[in-house]
Formats: structure tokens, C-alpha cells, sequence
């Protein structure tokens, strides 16, 4: 069951990203000044009343891209057109028409779908004469708006809704009572996957490979990527969202607002994933970036997977053996994340890297009872006790699960600050061995029993006490 789609089109610099970012209400596309920032397409499913849809962004039509990848941008934008079920022609008020907004009109003339023309930085009521102006480039009335100064957002979704076509309900999903012109809700993604890696890893192939199309442009100019783009695809009739990212470059080597904002963007698609893909070009070593990657993954706890990909160029020249060790290596301390070696580009070893991601979540959602993980408390004190601390003994008196994704564990103790970061360490590794998230991180706290609180991990009133999120 398709989703309808707006398209939203234009010249560069008429405020295409901003009009997306001010519907969705998130700051999801990168605004910049500079002409030809958006390349890829952009979508995000709104709701407006009881309907669904789907917004899309895309780059300045007959924009001269400065990496020669103008071919590719218009054919992210051609494929936006093609799928819409309305697009959103959108102009700027304040420059009034100019020769390139006939162009764009005369281009959409062989366009059969419903337009909309939208004029932007109709800040005040003074503008909306001008905006007039752009009535013969439309199908209809134009919307004078203002992403900036907020301003007939809901005129603008109330024409969008009335142009989507309607939205057919099998008959035997209806109830008597039922809204016939109400829309189903979407089927919610089982779950937000982030791939994420230096420059030229293959992180957007990956994504066309699963997505079974071309939707991000793929090309050997480093930074091809600017933003972080959804993408949703389906794997053994589930419905899962691919966030495509920005390839990291050094700090010291970020040196425009484009650069800034990549980096911006793909550290908050890690934050708001359930499941991380950290790439690695099979040909190139890992690096400082990749590590300042792994370390801020690590940071918000996300579960991960280390992706070698385009392992088909050195497999079987190099061994397995030799770039597992090249990762455990380069991440002492993450060496509980699992390692794929995939080539994208064919779809090798894919599926199983899903599946893989997929248990991944599940093991991040799972809970153990409090009788069980003191059992395990018990086992790891009587297999190496704390080490002394000021001549007297740590004592952990009970610990319980509070909270999942990450499952965060508490330890009841008489000194937080006598256990050392080494014990703590080998506190995860028995969680790890012994519990059902062995692979994914696990938030470990040690806070001081209060003199009222008298429980402890050999009584049996233990097995009663449960944590709260």
C-alpha cells in the first residue's frame, strides 16, 4: 500500500529545504546559502489530519553542480517527480520570476500530476501581490508562505491534503463506523538502521543495495553525500529505515558550513538509530576518524556492527584472521561488537548482516529478572572479589535491571569509588558471558545503599524488587 508523495521542486536557493524542514517540523535538510548544497532525495512522513504522506526534498533543478555530479542530482529529482502524487513547485516571492522559473514552469508543462506552486519568503502580507505573479506557473491558486517567519503552514498543508488522491481502503479493512476517507496508520519501522564511515566506503552503494534502487547518487567524489537521508525498504515482509549519512572527514579537515552540518547530521542519525553500521573500506586501514566514530557510538551506547566492506577486492589475498585482528586491535575496548565482511555493490553477505542488526535490537530490548542477574552478582563476587580499598572490602549488596536500549544495570554497594575501572570491566565481561545482550553495551552504574534500604542479593525478598525505567 503505497504512501502518497510530495515532491518538492524548484531552482536552487527559492528555500526548497527550508519549506521541508518547516512541514516536518525538524530541522532534517541542511539550509545553507550556497547554491546546489541538496543532492540526494530527502523524505519524511507527516501527518496532516487523518492523512499520511510522505514530503521529499531534492536539489535545484538545472543547478551546475561544482563535482560534476549534475547528471546525477537531476536524476534524483526526475525519480522524486516520477513517484509524487503532487508536487510542490517552489518559487521566491521576494525575487519575483525569473527566466529560470519559466524554464522549471515549461518542464513541468509534460508533468500529468497535480502542481502546486508555493512562493516562499512571503514573510508578511506585503509580498503576496508579488507572489501573485506566479499564478500561470501553477495549476491553480499559489501560496504565499514563509518557512522563516511561519506563515500559512496550515493553508499550505490544507491544499496539500485536498490534492492527494484518495486514499482507497480495502473494503473488508472497514468497519460500519469506520471514516471511509480515512487513511490506515503507516506501519511503523521495525527498526532505524545508521551507516555511517569515513568518505567513499560504500555506505551509500549499501543503501541502494538494500533499497533494490537507485536512491542515493553514487560516485568516487569524496563527500558525494551531504545529508542524512531515510530510506525505507523491506526485508522478509518487515518494513525497516536505512539512514544514510555524510562520510566523516578529520576535524581539523571540516572547513565549510556544508562540512559542519554533515557531520552534525550523521552524529544525530547514530543518536536516533536503534542499530549502528560502522564501515570500513577493505582496502584502507582504519583510521583516526574511524576511531572518533567508534568512541562517539560507543559514547551513546548504541549496539554496532563493524562493516569491512568491498572485501570481494582483497578476499582471499588477505585473510579473515588478519583484519579481525586489525579491528580487535584498533578498538580494545569494543570488542564485544560483531564483525561483517560484506560487498555491498553485489549484496555478498548482506541478508545475514540484517539479521544480524536485527538480533542486535532484540538483544538491546531485553530484560533479566532481578533473581537472576544476583545470582550472577553472587557468582562473579565468589569467582574474584573487589580488590581492598583503604584496607576495607567493597561489598555489592543487590542489583537489579532498571531500563533497556541499552539494558542498564544497578549495583547497590557500600562504596561506588572503591570499585576500580579494571574490576567494573570485568563486571561486564561476566554480564556479557553469562546474560542475553552479550553484544551490544550495557550501561553499568554503582550507587551507595541508603541506611534505610536493607536488602541484600543472598536474601530472598531480592526476588521482588524490580526496576523502574
Amino acid at each position: 500500500m503505497k504512501v502518497p508523495q510530495v515532491a518538492i521542486v524548484g531552482r536552487p536557493n527559492v528555500g526548497k529545504s527550508s519549506i521541508f524542514n518547516w512541514l516536518a517540523g525538524r530541522r532534517l535538510a541542511i539550509v545553507d546559502n550556497m547554491a546546489g548544497v541538496t543532492r540526494d532525495r530527502l523524505t519524511y512522513l507527516m501527518q496532516a489530519g487523518n492523512r499520511f504522506f510522505e514530503i521529499v526534498d531534492t536539489g535545484g533543478m538545472g543547478v551546475t553542480d561544482a563535482d560534476n555530479l549534475t547528471r546525477q542530482i537531476e536524476e534524483q529529482i526526475n525519480a522524486a517527480m516520477d513517484s509524487a502524487d503532487l508536487i510542490l513547485f517552489v518559487v521566491d516571492a521576494q525575487a519575483g520570476q525569473i527566466t529560470h522559473d519559466d524554464e522549471i514552469s515549461r518542464r513541468l508543462r509534460y508533468v500529468n500530476k497535480p502542481i502546486l506552486c508555493v512562493a516562499n519568503k512571503a514573510d508578511s502580507p506585503k509580498w503576496d501581490a508579488e507572489a501573485e505573479g506566479f499564478y500561470r506557473l501553477g495549476r491553480g491558486r499559489v501560496i504565499p508562505c514563509s518557512a522563516t517567519c511561519n506563515r500559512n503552514r496550515d493553508e499550505l498543508l490544507d491544499e496539500i491534503t485536498q490534492r492527494l488522491p484518495a486514499f482507497n481502503v480495502h473494503p473488508d479493512a472497514q468497519t460500519d463506523d469506520a471514516d471511509p476517507d480515512a487513511q490506515p496508520a503507516i506501519e511503523e519501522p521495525t527498526m532505524k538502521l545508521a551507516i555511517v564511515g569515513r568518505r567513499n566506503v560504500g555506505k551509500s552503494t549499501f543503501v541502494n543495495t538494500i533499497a533494490k534502487a537507485d536512491r542515493m547518487i553514487v560516485s568516487e567524489v569524496p563527500g558525494t553525500t551531504r545529508d542524512s537521508v531515510d530510506v525505507r525498504f523491506e526485508l522478509d515482509g518487515k518494513a525497516f529505515v536505512a539512514i544514510d549519512t555524510p562520510g566523516l572527514r578529520r576535524s581539523v579537515s571540516i572547513r565549510t558550513d556544508i562540512d559542519f552540518y554533515g557531520s552534525h547530521r550523521a552524529k544525530r542519525s547514530i543518536r536516533r538509530a536503534d542499530v549502528v553500521l560502522l564501515f570500513f573500506d577493505a582496502t584502507e586501514k582504519i583510521s583516526r576518524v574511524d576511531k572518533q566514530l567508534a568512541s562517539y557510538i560507543a559514547d551513546n551506547y548504541k549496539p554496532c556492527v563493524f562493516v569491512v566492506n568491498k572485501w570481494d577486492l582483497v578476499h582471499p589475498r588477505v585473510p579473515t584472521e588478519r583484519w579481525v585482528a586489525h579491528v580487535r586491535e584498533s578498538f580494545p575496548s569494543m570488542w564485544h561488537v560483531p564483525i561483517a565482511f560484506i560487498t555491498g555493490e553485489t549484496g555478498k553477505n548482506v541478508k545475514a548482516l540484517l539479521n544480524h542488526a536485527q538480533m542486535l535490537f532484540k538483544q538491546s530490548q531485553e530484560r533479566v529478572s532481578t533473581s537472576e542477574l544476583n545470582q550472577l552478582v553472587q557468582y562473579a563476587l565468589a569467582r574474584q572479589g573487589p580488590p581492598l580499598h583503604k584496607n576495607r572490602r567493597p561489598k555489592i549488596y543487590y542489583a537489579t535491571q532498571v531500563g533497556s536500549q541499552p539494558p542498564t544495570i544497578v549495583l547497590m554497594c557500600n562504596h561506588p569509588e572503591a570499585f576500580s575501572e579494571q574490576y567494573r570491566r570485568y563486571l561486564l565481561s561476566v554480564f556479557r558471558d553469562r546474560l542475553k545482550f552479550g553484544e551490544v553495551p550495557i550501561k553499568l552504574y554503582l550507587n551507595r545503599r541508603s541506611s534505610r534500604d536493607d536488602r541484600d542479593a543472598s536474601e530472598s525478598t531480592v526476588n521482588q524488587v524490580e526496576g523502574g525505567e
